[in-house]
């Protein structure tokens, strides 16, 4: 935004420090004035026939009265208001730029942080105040900002990589067959079929999290017991493929939200439990709940014994449990960073904990919806 140049805050307060003093000093010479004219006659007089030499000296300006008062007076007055003007320019000037110089800081390190570098911090010292909160505020404020763009510089690298992989198996399968004109061209196609589906699978996973994360989309009333029953119901042939059973329970818990949104999210959940499960006889536990506090939906499976630290690795974009592997049913490493994108676009959390017997126990709390709790 263009502007046009204006006094700066520092000879603003000096004027006003200035101002403030001179208003002051008139103030206290107005009341000496008025003490004056109450107490000093506007003429001498005699009380007896001793005070005559009293009114002599008065005559001859020795004692003062009204007469002579403003001749008296207004020089000294003027000469006191001139030294509180110097005296208030000079010390408010000083004063001003005390008090400023933490807001110097703050603005220099907001003229770092625009030439791109965020790793610099303003760490004011001194007791709190209004400027050291502001200080600290910023602070944060940069270091959300620094997380949040190299978690993006390190999200687009990845992206970027798991992109240009379907693209190079197209481009050497491509390759090969032109260069072999004898090759079964239907198992070409199924490989490309293969490698296409791959790829838009990613794309979509990645339009899908750009969406949560932005946050745009409209709020209804949200039943997330319907939804776990839904998604149960939907996912029952993969389990019942791979052996797996699936239990839900709960009671109704509504939240205010997107319902496709929160249908990818119990959908990216029980799928994950499913497929990270044990190879034969496994199980898939799914809960709602309400309190005052949230709606909860938990979702619960059997499997191998996770690291804790493997555990809160897992919610990072393109990360398949402890290597990146793939396998038939390995996706596309996005399910729980969309899962994660999900619950925080509506306010919620997850939280990931292995169980002891093996698997992994995956919570979302939401916001209840208000009109439910009455």
């Amino acid at each position: 935004m263009d502007r046009q140049p204006g006094l700066s805050v520092r000879l603003k307060l000096t004027l006003s420090y200035a101002g403030f003093l001179m208003l002051a000093g008139g103030l206290l010479l107005g009341a000496v004035w008025l003490f004056i004219l109450r107490y000093v006659p506007d003429r001498a007089f005699l009380r007896s026939a001793d005070d005559a030499d009293s009114l002599d000296a008065a005559a001859n300006g020795v004692f003062p009265v009204r007469s002579n008062l403003v001749e008296i007076f207004a020089p000294r007055a003027a000469a006191v208001m001139a030294f509180l003007l110097l005296f208030g320019l000079v010390g408010g000037w000083f004063l001003a730029g005390r008090m400023l110089a933490p807001l110097t800081r703050v603005t220099e390190a907001a003229r770092t942080a625009t030439s791109g570098s965020l790793s610099h911090r303003i760490q004011l010292e001194g007791r709190k105040d209004e400027f050291r909160e502001l200080a600290d505020a910023f602070d944060a404020m940069l270091a959300r900002l620094d997380a949040h763009v190299a978690e993006q510089q390190r999200f687009a690298a990845n992206a970027s990589h798991e992109l240009r992989t379907p693209l190079a198996i197209t481009q050497t399968l491509l390759d090969v067959a032109r260069n072999d004109q004898n090759r079964d061209t239907d198992v070409l196609l199924d490989r490309l079929h293969v490698v296409n589906t791959r790829a838009i699978d990613l794309t979509e996973a990645l339009l899908l999290l750009s969406r949560a994360d932005r946050r745009s989309f409209t709020r209804d009333t949200v039943d997330l017991s319907l939804i776990a029953e839904e998604v149960a119901e939907t996912l029952l042939p993969q389990a019942e493929k791979r052996g797996v059973t699936i239990e839900t329970s709960g009671d109704p818990a509504t939240t205010l939200g997107s319902h496709p949104l929160l249908l990818q999210l119990a959908t990216n959940l029980v799928h994950n439990a499913i497929v990270h499960n044990l190879p034969d006889r496994g199980s898939v536990w799914i809960r709602t709940s309400v309190h005052r506090d949230a709606a909860t939906l938990t979702v619960e499976n059997t499997g191998e014994n996770l690291d804790p630290t493997l555990v809160s690795m897992l919610i990072e974009p393109f990360q398949r449990g402890s290597e990146r592997i793939r396998t038939d049913h390995s996706g596309v490493g996005l399910g729980l960073a969309i899962v994660k994108s999900i619950a925080e676009a509506h306010d919620g959390t997850l939280t990931l904990t292995p169980r002891p017997a093996g698997g992994l126990c995956v919570t979302v709390l939401l916001p209840p919806n208000p009109g439910a709790l009455r």
